[in-house]
């Protein structure tokens, strides 16, 4: 167990401050403290907020005499609703920081709040396009510290939130740089109770984030570098983190592999997200586990791309077909042991779906990433090759 592997316990300042191993949650209150946080709102979600976990961290915050006041309305996919609930809340409070505790909804939502939290225009003139950012004053954005409980999205160690705007329904990026986490505590005993279904799709999730930045097209090695030992902890660690729940090593490593693929996919993402991003705002469906179900469809998509490049990781990961196909069978062997469903059609999209998802794929950020050009009319085949599970 992790009591053998003294080299899973870390401080890291790599992209933020970091304090990685089991048991780290107890210097919660002095990481506040180094933020100059004295009043936190704690941002979590609708399933945390009546876990142990939430009410001890609540208590280890008053006991060091912080101010700490909860909230938990946030959907699964966050909306502007929940941010605009969020600002009420902190003003309310006289917060001067945010600490945000969860998977990658409170995440999302903690982090906009923060940036929101001193700015004077609407957040959607934030958006991650040309230089929105700049629109943003700085001195208005308070500090976040994020405590992962899932190991998939990595938003621990990102410098955006992803927020659906209701009026259209489309997922948005709102992007700025001082939006990263000012203190990350990866404690992997806290991701120790998430069932094997979530364990499966956030873990697909954060091996999406490091196979995508790898075969992205942009140059960028120290993202490269990173994300094909993300391909590889996922490939070790992710079977076992999702059998057998309570090995803490497998955890740790997850959550490492998590902020991996993060930090890798500021290379770019591609196809599987920009896929993704309309079923979850259209259907609600998990994003990770959506990113799991098309990715052999967009890995295919892409063969004439990146067949060199998946061979040489089928060579890095140890796979007995070290070639394209191997890496493709591979993924195909490892959504199979960990239960993700063959088909978009299993997680409730259906052809219905198409018209409306194939533009909205094309115009989402992430497709600018991908290895090969796309177009609605690649999209909308994508989508009906995923539906209905032909590869070929």
């Amino acid at each position: 167990m992790i009591d053998n592997y003294p080299s899973v316990t870390g401080n890291w300042n790599f992209p933020t401050k970091i304090r990685f191993g089991a048991g780290r949650i107890k210097e919660l209150a002095a990481a506040c403290g180094a933020a100059g946080i004295e009043r936190p709102l704690l941002v979590t979600d609708p399933g945390l907020k009546p876990l142990p976990m939430i009410a001890d961290a609540l208590a280890l915050l008053e006991k060091n005499g912080l101010a700490a006041a909860l909230f938990a309305d946030v959907h699964p996919n966050p909306v502007g609703a929940d941010v605009e609930a969020g600002l009420k809340a902190y003003a309310r409070g006289k917060h001067d920081g945010v600490i945000v505790f969860g998977g990658g909804s409170a995440m999302d939502a903690g982090k906009a709040i923060a940036f929101m939290s001193g700015q004077t225009r609407p957040m959607w003139d934030y958006e991650d396009r040309e230089d929105w950012w700049t629109r943003a004053d700085p001195k208005g954005i308070a500090p976040v510290i994020a405590v992962p409980t899932t190991a998939g999205t990595g938003s621990e160690v990102g410098r955006a939130a992803v927020i659906t705007d209701e009026s259209d329904h489309t997922k948005k990026i709102i992007f700025h740089p001082k939006m990263m986490p000012v203190d990350v505590i990866a404690d992997p005993e806290l991701t120790i109770g998430l069932p094997p279904h979530i364990t499966a799709a956030t873990g697909m999730d954060a091996l999406s984030h490091s196979l995508e930045a790898y075969c992205s097209p942009f140059w960028h090695p120290l993202a490269q570098g990173v994300a094909l030992e993300g391909m590889r902890l996922c490939k070790e660690w992710l079977p076992e983190a999702t059998k057998r729940g309570s090995n803490v090593e497998a955890r740790a490593f997850m959550m490492a592999a998590s902020s991996m693929g993060a930090t890798a996919f500021q290379k770019g993402l591609g196809a599987m997200h920009a896929m993704s991003h309309p079923c979850s705002s259209l259907r609600g469906t998990h994003h990770g586990l959506t990113n799991a179900v098309v990715m052999p469809y967009v890995l295919v998509h892409n063969q004439k791309a990146i067949d060199e490049k998946l061979t040489a990781a089928a060579r890095y990961l140890g796979l007995r077909n070290q070639s394209f196909a191997g890496f493709v069978d591979w993924v195909l062997a490892l959504r199979e042991e960990v239960g993700i469903p063959n088909t978009l059609k299993d997680i409730g999209v259906d052809t219905d779906v198409i018209a409306e998802a194939a533009p909205m794929a094309l115009e989402d950020p992430s497709t600018g990433g991908n290895p090969l050009p796309m177009t609605a009319g690649d999209y909308e085949t994508l989508y009906a090759k995923a539906i209905e599970g032909r590869l070929a």
